[in-house]
Order: structure tokens, then sequence, then C-alpha cells
């Protein structure tokens, strides 16, 4: 009986070591990473969560921590980008064009502290700009909107009308006009992204106004969007994720915008070389920045399969006409 419970005490203290072990060394060699949220947060379906699941890889792959802040809970962007510095992040990531005048203000406070910006470009030395080419993946979007189209008028739903998104409708109307020069582009602007009623409302109008295929490039605004073309029977593309399943009898396709694909990758630079790119990094069709979701309701002919095809090869190569 002892030489069971001496054995037991010594398994229990060999595991108490062993946790001890864990607990002191790893928190010092895990990279930390924090994030500030665009302005809806998470449940933006779009992309927030995007760039939310691009940190869970990094953490499930890579062993690091991740910490993010929201605006509706920091006030400020300033707020929440100061205090995941001071928590002792090694990256600090704003996500979207609006983080940007606050990131430079913080960017300025730290020096020795590395930033990354997503979807907007600084010239600070220790911000990391990240851009995608929107309008090539948008572009591939407006060829199928054409295909699709029964009544040569479709509709594109901004969430506001700034130059990122302005990349997202020139891209998309290009596309249309590639394959049908005659069809109709409607193209509002929403002034909000965190509104699905009033993008349902949007749509409802479009849809009126003869419009049968929409594409929204307007976060959780958007979702409105979709599922509003449920409603009706008419098809809809998603964008920055694959949305399919927010409106599963509309949406044909989404416009990936892989942020979460060019978060990982940056974060895995960083865990293997402790460095990040300088500087402003592009990423198109060519990068696997930007792609379509896989086409889905409807069956594209061979004819019109390889009319995408034929497309998305111009558009990888920058030819759009």
């Amino acid at each position: 009986m002892k030489k069971i419970i001496s054995l037991m005490m010594a398994f229990v203290l060999l595991l108490a070591a062993g946790c001890s072990q864990t607990s002191s060394f790893q928190p010092k060699e895990r990279v930390k990473i924090g994030i500030m949220l665009s302005d809806v947060g998470l449940g933006d379906q779009s992309f927030s969560d995007s760039a939310f699941q691009g940190l869970m890889k990094a953490r499930d792959e890579l062993g690091i921590f991740f910490d993010y802040r929201e605006l509706k809970e920091t006030g400020t962007y300033e707020k929440g980008l100061t205090e995941l510095v001071e928590a002792g992040n090694d990256l600090v990531i704003g996500l979207g064009f609006m983080v940007q005048q606050d990131l430079e203000k913080v960017a300025k406070k730290y020096p020795k502290q590395q930033f990354i910006l997503i979807d907007a470009v600084s010239n600070l030395p220790n911000i990391t700009s990240i851009t995608f080419k929107e309008d090539e993946g948008s572009f591939l979007a407006g060829v199928v909107a054409a295909m699709l189209t029964k009544t040569n008028n479709v509709g594109f739903v901004g969430g506001a009308d700034v130059p990122l998104i302005r990349k997202f409708a020139n891209g998309f109307i290009q596309g249309v006009k590639a394959v049908k020069p005659e069809a109709n582009v409607q193209e509002v602007y929403a002034g909000n992204f965190g509104d699905d009623k009033l993008g349902a409302q949007i749509a409802k109008q479009m849809i009126a106004n003869g419009a049968d295929v929409l594409y929204a490039a307007a976060g959780f605004t958007g979702v409105g969007v979709l599922r509003e073309a449920e409603m009706n029977k008419k098809y809809a593309i998603g964008v920055d994720s694959d949305q399919y399943f927010y409106a599963e009898k509309a949406v044909v396709t989404s416009m990936l915008k892989n942020v979460d694909v060019a978060l990982y990758t940056v974060i895995k630079q960083y865990v293997e070389k402790k460095e990040v790119p300088k500087g402003t990094v592009e990423l198109g069709l060519k990068e696997n920045g930007v792609d379509l979701a896989p086409i889905r309701v409807v069956t594209l002919s061979p004819e019109q399969q390889a009319t995408l095809e034929k497309w998305k090869e111009k558009a990888t190569n920058g030819i759009t006409q």
C-alpha cells in the first residue's frame, strides 16, 4: 500500500513539475497578436469575421496568443489600439480603412511597436500596409452577374461612398460590361456597414427597378441585400467571405477577399523570422488575395464556364477589356 501511495505521489509531483515548466516557458515563447476590429466588429458575417478566422488558424497552427478589441467596447479606435500596445502584443493590427487615422496616432506615440494596417496605406515606418485588388475579384463577380441576368439589369450596393468601396463597384461594372455592354448597373451606397434592414430596403427598390442579380460590398448591411434577393427569388453575390450560407437559394458565389489568408501569412512570417514585410503589400488574383467562392444555386453551361475562366486569366494578368 505504501508503495502504491509513494508511486502516486511521485506521479503527482512529476505532473506538477511538468505543468510548472509549461506555464513558465510557453508564454515567453509564444508570439502575441492584438487586433482592433472594424466598426461593426464580430458577427458582421464578412470582413471582421474573416480576419478572426485567420487569427484562430494562427493560434491553432502556429501557437500564437491573440487578443482583440471592438469599437462598441472601447468607444474609439485609438483607445483600443493603445490598450493592445500596452498589453505587450508583438504585433498590433488595425482592421479597415476607418482605423487608419487613429492607428497612425498610436504608431507615432509608440515608434518601436510594429503595426499592421489592413485596407489602407500608411507611410509611417512602423506600419506595414496590406491592401487587396478588390477590383479584380469584383470584375469576376460582374462577369458572373452578366451571364446570369435575364433582364440586363443588375445592382451594386456599397456600404459607403469611399475610394475603397468604389474599387468594388468599378471592378463589378467593368466585369458586367465586358460580357454584356448593353446591361444596366444600378449603383447605391448605403452609408452604413451594419444595418441589414437598410440593405433589404435598398435591394427591394433595386428589384422593383428591374435588377435580377445583386452584388453587395457592405458588411452586415449586405447580408440584408442577400436575404432580400432570396425572398424575391433573385440571384445575389456575397463579399469578403463565402456568404452562401446566409441565403442558400440566392447566393451564386461570393467575391472572396482573403483577409484570413493575408493575416495568417504575415503572422507566420513573424513567428518564423521575427519580422514582417515593410511598406505596402498588395494582394490580387495572382497572389490569392482575392477570388470567387464556388458557384452554387446555378450550374454554368460549358460555354459560360469557359467565359469565366477566360476572363479570370485575363484579370489575373491585369487585362479587363
